[in-house]
């Protein structure tokens, strides 16, 4: 975690270049964070990780973790727009310990097909709605907490990553790393979230296209990047990865007990639906904080930043911190999620 703050601190306090050039990461910092990346099986950069899930310890020992008793440990900015943005994050990964309680009590159920088990899934997914709710309540609280104009200016360019401006601006180097040129070095993002990959694992959402589900994709959903989601994944810790493999191999998946089973199909839906909604938000947020913000100035001197030169210079589509269009990506997301709710009989 230390290593990784420190590399997105060397890289972004680097004077800008006229001609953009690749940025050498020096071989103090970018030999000891592969090494160790190996060992933890995450990709060696800062990552959701790093910024949200061990950057934090408890305001009172004593008492338990809550959003009420956490502080956090490192930031970029030290502004209270980049302290509530680690706040809203950690609340919904709270609220993802329930979720996967649901998704290990139904992966252990003795037999998922008995009457029992039928009944205790469909309450158990008549809650997962809830809570899927409830995390796009804590999005919306992203509008009082975190101020759009101070977010894309001040924060979020510490998060760029090695290809956030796109595959045509050079990258990084990490000088001393063989082949530094294949390793992960996008930014953190909330696409790293273990429990948002577990909802779509668990709720089989078809993020690659690979099923034929109505309606079908539409010519923007095929342009998106269909791998984002596996990306993503190597930027988690080696054991969350784990995870994931292990609940999308469960003995009875949900979504065919669901196709089977009456009871279940409008719980099931109902989850679906929450998720879809959550992606709408998702979406409305992104125009917001992102796709907006990337018009306006950084200050009101009259003097432009050298991020906004980039802008202007780079051009194209915004990107989130790992160099993919975001527009694109978010509605591909929403509408694979659309095409997961089962048809009623």
């Amino acid at each position: 975690m230390v290593l990784a703050f420190l590399i997105n601190f060397y890289v972004h306090s680097q004077p800008p270049k006229a001609v953009p050039e690749p940025i050498h990461v020096p071989e103090s910092l970018a030999i000891p964070i592969v090494n160790i990346s190996r060992i933890l099986g995450i990709a060696p950069v800062l990552t959701f990780a790093d910024t949200v899930l061990w950057n934090w310890s408890l305001k009172n020992p004593h008492l338990p973790l809550s959003v009420d008793n956490v502080k956090f440990m490192h930031t970029f900015s030290g502004t209270e727009t980049e302290h509530n943005f680690y706040i809203l994050s950690t609340k919904a990964e709270i609220k993802g310990v329930e979720i996967l309680r649901i998704m290990d009590t139904y992966a252990h159920l003795p037999d998922a097909t008995d009457f029992a088990s039928i009944s205790k899934t469909a309450k158990d997914l008549t809650r997962l709605a809830s809570i899927v709710h409830e995390l796009t309540d804590t999005l919306k609280d992203v509008k009082e907490a975190i101020d759009p104009h101070s977010f894309h200016w001040e924060v979020r360019p510490w998060y760029n990553g090695s290809d956030a401006k796109g595959p045509s601006v050079p990258g990084w180097v990490y000088d001393g790393v063989p082949s530094s040129e294949n390793l992960d070095l996008s930014g953190p993002s909330a696409g790293q979230s273990t429990v948002m990959h577990a909802l779509d694992v668990f709720l089989d959402v078809d993020h690659k296209l690979q099923q034929r589900r109505s309606p079908a994709p539409s010519a923007n959903n095929k342009k998106a990047d269909r791998s984002f989601m596996d990306k993503m994944r190597r930027y988690m810790p080696g054991p969350h990865q784990k995870f994931l493999v292990d609940l999308a191999n469960l003995p009875v998946p949900l979504r065919q007990l669901a196709t089977e089973m009456p009871l279940l199909r409008e719980p099931y839906n109902s989850v679906v639906l929450a998720l879809k909604q959550f992606r709408d938000s998702h979406i409305r947020m992104a125009c917001l904080y992102i796709v907006s913000m990337s018009k306006s100035k950084s200050s009101t001197s009259g003097e432009e930043s050298n991020q906004e030169l980039q802008v202007k210079e780079y051009g194209g589509p915004s990107r989130g911190n790992s160099g993919t269009e975001l527009s694109t990506l978010l509605k591909a997301g929403r509408d694979a999620t659309n095409r997961t709710i089962l048809a009623k009989n």
